[in-house]
């Protein structure tokens, strides 16, 4: 069964991951197929300006299937190599492919969120948690370690002291403690979770499409780049911006006193 299903609505599209009996765990071993291939046709496809991402029924994702784990079957079968390797084709594909997508990707987190689930909520340029949403990175409980790259997104998301006491304690949040610790920017009552995310695409969908791509861009080099690299890439960046149409539309918008109508172009 596939992971993701789909559904467009005009430059907005929602991703559920849709595994709802199995509290949407992942990875099976095509998921780092189907995520990367999913990621490319967004950033291939200029129509796409937001991607929502959410999970089906009660839990956004359970993480790493814990019976696959004891019977040492699919990802976790064989030597250690080759346990290595599907961790750099599956685990880590999905991971890359979602952190380079071009797009930006708002995280409607409607439940619990656990071990790849949390990083994966963690990749989102914008979390919305529901308030039945729970987090944590149970990895240690289990005797192994992130395997996702979790320990650098999460000093990244909330800070070193934090993404410690949350690895080493392998305690669970809650969402209102998620967004103080700001790992979420916000909790929303749980049936309004899809309604606040949309909105929030909406706004996101509106921008021209060709200056949000680059702007998410800086914004994600701007974590490992040194400031001169950063206005080297602002300026190159900022040359081509300043050539297209949307720019010149956007300007008129803002003297007119009217909303832009970006095209693209």
């Amino acid at each position: 069964m596939g992971l993701i299903t789909e559904e467009k609505r005009g430059a907005i599209l929602i991703w559920t991951l849709d595994r709802e009996a199995r509290l949407n765990a992942l990875p099976d071993l095509g998921d780092g197929d189907e995520v990367a291939a999913a990621c490319e046709r967004v950033n291939a496809d200029p129509s796409i300006r937001c991607v929502v991402l959410t999970g089906a029924g009660r839990a956004f994702s359970a993480g790493g299937d814990l019976t696959a784990m004891r019977d040492r079957r699919d990802l976790f079968e064989g030597s250690g190599a080759a346990i290595r390797e599907r961790y750099r084709r599956v685990v880590h594909r999905i991971v890359r492919s979602l952190y380079g997508l071009e797009v930006p990707l708002i995280a409607a987190v409607n439940g619990p969120a656990m071990g790849l689930g949390c990083d994966i909520a963690g990749l989102g340029d914008i979390r919305i948690a529901s308030e039945r949403a729970s987090f944590g990175v149970p990895f240690l409980k289990l005797g192994i370690i992130p395997g996702d790259g979790g320990s650098w997104l999460l000093p990244r998301n909330i800070g070193y002291a934090r993404a410690a006491e949350l690895l080493f304690t392998a305690r669970s949040i809650d969402a209102a403690t998620a967004a103080e610790w700001g790992l979420v920017n916000r909790v929303v009552a749980h049936d309004d979770l899809m309604t606040e995310a949309l909105a929030v695409a909406a706004q996101v969908a509106a921008q021209p499409p060709q200056a949000l791509r680059m702007a998410k861009t800086l914004l994600r080099q701007g974590r490992d780049t040194t400031f001169d690299q950063m206005l080297e890439m602002s300026a190159a960046m900022q040359a081509l911006a300043h050539l297209t149409e949307d720019h010149q539309e956007g300007v008129a918008a803002v003297l007119e006193k009217r909303p832009g109508d970006f095209t693209g172009r």
